[in-house]
C-alpha cells in the first residue's frame, strides 16, 4: 500500500536555506510547513504534529538542541523524528551531542539532495513503522479488554452492546452488530464517534439470512467481506452507516445462528483494522454462543427443578396461602430447596426445607425426602415421628447429605398448631401487627439420630405464618441477624394480599445467589354461624 504524504516541519532562520529545504521535501511529495525560530517551531510541532521536523541548530532565539530537546520531553509529541541539519556545528562531537539530545538523525552541510532526500525517507519510515506498532499494541489492549467485558455479560442486549461500542471505539468508524438469541428474537445494536454509545434498533427478521447468503451461506467459519451501501441500507433503512460496509460473520458450528458485526467502510480498512474486526467478530460469536448455552442450561434446570416440586397447591378452606419459589440468578444447577401442602381430613401439613447443595445429587435427595414424607403421612400424623423418619432415610440412603425441614400441621377451624423443625430458621408468627420468631428446633437432618421435639400452640383468627430458606436471607456482607430482622420488620405490616407481601419480601431482598423457597398462610376467620 502506497503511503499517505507526510507533514514535514521545516525550521531555519535563513531564508534561503529555508527555500532550498523545503523544495527538496515537495519533490520527495511530502507537504511542508515552514518556522523561523525556534518558539515557533514548538508552537507549530503542538499545532500540528507533524510527521517529521527539520530542525536547523543555529536559531535566534534558542538552539535546534533544546528545540529537540522540548519536543521529546512532551508526551504528547515525544515520537516526532526531528532531523538536525547544520552547516557550522559539524564536528562528530557536535553530531553527538545532537543526537544524545534528542535527534533522531543528524546531517552536516553541505548535504547532497539524494542523501536529504534518503534520509526523510528512512526517519519517516522508521516512524510509521513505530506508530503502526503502537497503534497494533493500543488495539490489542483494547481488544483484550473488549474481549473480557464480553465474557462477563449477562445478558444477550448487554453482550451486543459491549461488542459494538468496543468496534466503534477501536476502529473509530460507525459500527452494527446482529445476533439471534435462544428466544428468537433478532437483536440489534448500533453505535458511532465520538459517543461509541451503543443503541438498541429494530432488525428484519431475515438480516442474518441475507448477510449469510453474501458469504458463509449455511456453512461454519468466519469471513469478512463487503457489502454495498444499498445492500446495507435495504436491510437496515435506519443505520448509522453511510457507505459501504466491513462485515465480519462467524458460525461457530453448522446449524447455529451466526453473530455479524460491521463498520463503515470508507475509507477502506487497512489489514491490521481488518484483522482486528474479524478478532472481534469472532470474539463476539463465541460469546454468543456461551451465553446462548447458559440460558438454555438455565431453562433446563429451572424445568426440572420446577418439575420436582407441586404443580398446584390443595384448596385449604379456612387458610390462604402463598408461596414462591425463586431460582438462584447465577446459577444454572438445580438446588435442593422445597415446600409442600398436604391436606390430611380437617388439618394441613405444610413443609419447607433446604438439601445442601446446588446439584442434580441435591435435587434427587430433595425429591426423594419430599416424596418420604407424603408417603409418611398415609401412616402417621405425629410429626416427631415423621421427622425421625426423614432422618433415617438421609442418613441411610445419603449419608454424607445433610437437610434443614420444618414440618407444622395445622387445624384451620381451631387454629391448634403442631410445629417440628430439623435446623431450619424458625417460622414467623404474624398477627395485630406484630411479628416474632418461633423458637430454634432441633439438630438438622443427616447428621447423628435425634428425638425431634414437637411444638404446640394455638394461631389466632388472621393471623399469619410465614416459613423461607436461607436463600432469602444470607448476604456475604451483611450478618444473618440484621436480615431476619428485616424480615420481621416488614412482615408487621403484612396487608391484607399475601401475594402482594411475598412479592415485596422478594424485592426487598432482590436477586439472590442462592434458591428461594417460601410458604406464607393466614388463619381467616371463621364465618358466623346462625342461631
Amino acid at each position: 500500500m502506497k503511503e499517505r504524504a507526510a507533514t514535514v516541519l521545516v525550521v531555519d532562520d535563513t531564508p534561503t536555506k529555508l527555500y532550498i529545504l523545503s523544495s527538496w521535501v515537495r519533490r520527495s511529495g511530502h507537504q511542508v510547513v515552514q518556522a523561523t525560530g525556534g518558539l515557533e517551531a514548538l508552537a507549530k510541532v503542538r499545532e500540528l504534529h507533524p510527521d517529521l521536523v527539520i530542525l536547523d541548530v543555529r536559531l535566534p532565539d534558542i538552539s535546534g538542541y533544546e528545540v529537540c530537546e522540548q519536543i521529546k520531553a512532551d508526551k504528547a509529541t515525544a515520537s516526532i523524528p526531528v532531523i538536525q541539519i547544520s552547516g557550522a556545528a559539524i564536528t562528530p562531537a557536535d553530531r553527538a551531542h545532537g543526537l544524545e539530545r534528542g535527534a533522531d538523525a543528524y546531517l552536516a552541510e553541505p548535504v547532497e539532495p539524494d542523501e536529504f532526500a534518503a534520509t526523510i525517507e528512512a526517519t519517516l519510515r522508521y516512524y510509521r513503522a513505530r506508530q503502526r506498532a503502537e497503534r497494533m499494541a493500543e488495539r490489542l489492549a483494547a481488544l483484550t479488554e473488549v474481549t473480557l467485558s464480553m465474557n462477563s455479560a449477562e445478558t444477550f442486549d448487554e453482550l451486543l452492546a459491549i461488542a459494538v461500542e468496543g468496534a466503534c471505539r477501536i476502529l473509530g468508524r460507525p459500527a452494527g452488530t446482529l445476533a439471534l438469541p435462544p428466544d428468537g428474537r433478532i437483536r440489534r445494536f448500533s453505535a458511532k464517534p465520538p459517543t461509541n454509545s451503543a443503541v438498541s434498533k429494530p432488525a428484519a427478521t431475515n438480516a442474518l439470512l441475507s448477510l449469510s447468503a453474501m458469504s458463509l451461506g449455511s456453512s461454519a467459519g468466519t469471513q469478512v467481506f463487503t457489502v454495498p451501501a444499498a445492500d446495507w441500507t435495504k436491510l437496515m433503512p435506519d443505520t448509522d452507516i453511510h457507505g459501504d460496509v466491513s462485515a465480519m460473520l462467524c458460525r461457530t458450528k453448522l446449524g447455529r445462528p451466526p453473530a455479524c458485526l460491521g463498520v463503515e467502510a470508507v475509507p477502506p480498512l487497512d489489514a491490521d483494522e481488518s484483522n482486528t474486526l474479524r478478532q472481534l467478530g469472532q470474539a463476539l460469536a463465541l460469546a454468543v454462543d456461551a451465553l446462548r448455552a447458559y440460558a438454555e442450561e438455565h431453562a433446563i434446570a429451572l424445568t426440572l427443578q420446577r418439575s420436582l416440586l407441586p404443580a398446584q397447591l390443595p384448596e385449604t378452606p379456612g387458610l390462604t396461602i402463598s408461596w414462591r419459589y425463586q431460582p438462584a440468578v447465577d446459577n444454572i444447577e438445580v438446588g435442593g430447596d422445597f415446600y409442600e401442602v398436604l391436606r390430611m381430613g380437617e388439618r394441613v401439613l405444610i413443609a419447607i426445607g433446604d438439601v445442601q447443595g446446588h446439584s442434580l445429587r441435591a435435587a434427587t435427595v430433595m425429591a426423594e425426602l419430599r416424596h418420604a414424607l407424603r408417603a409418611s403421612v398415609i401412616g402417621t400424623e405425629d410429626l416427631g415421628a415423621l421427622m425421625a423418619l426423614l432422618n433415617e432415610v438421609l442418613r441411610r440412603y445419603h449419608p454424607r447429605m445433610t437437610a434443614t425441614v420444618c414440618l407444622l400441621i395445622i387445624d384451620p377451624s381451631t387454629g391448634e398448631m403442631e410445629v417440628a423443625n430439623a435446623g431450619h430458621i424458625p417460622l414467623l408468627l404474624i398477627h395485630g401487627g406484630e411479628a416474632g420468631y418461633h423458637r430454634l428446633g432441633n439438630l438438622l437432618l443427616g447428621v447423628a439420630q435425634e428425638t425431634y421435639r414437637v411444638d404446640r400452640l394455638t394461631l389466632p383468627e388472621e393471623g399469619s405464618v410465614l416459613l423461607f430458606t436461607d436463600g432469602l436471607i444470607e448476604d456475604r456482607d451483611k450478618l444473618l441477624d440484621e436480615s431476619l430482622e428485616i424480615v420481621r420488620h416488614l412482615a408487621e405490616s403484612t396487608g391484607d394480599d399475601l401475594e402482594l407481601f411475598c412479592d415485596r419480601l422478594i424485592r426487598r431482598f432482590g436477586a439472590r445467589e442462592d434458591d428461594v423457597a417460601l410458604v406464607m398462610f393466614r388463619r381467616e376467620t371463621a364465618p358466623l354461624t346462625g342461631p
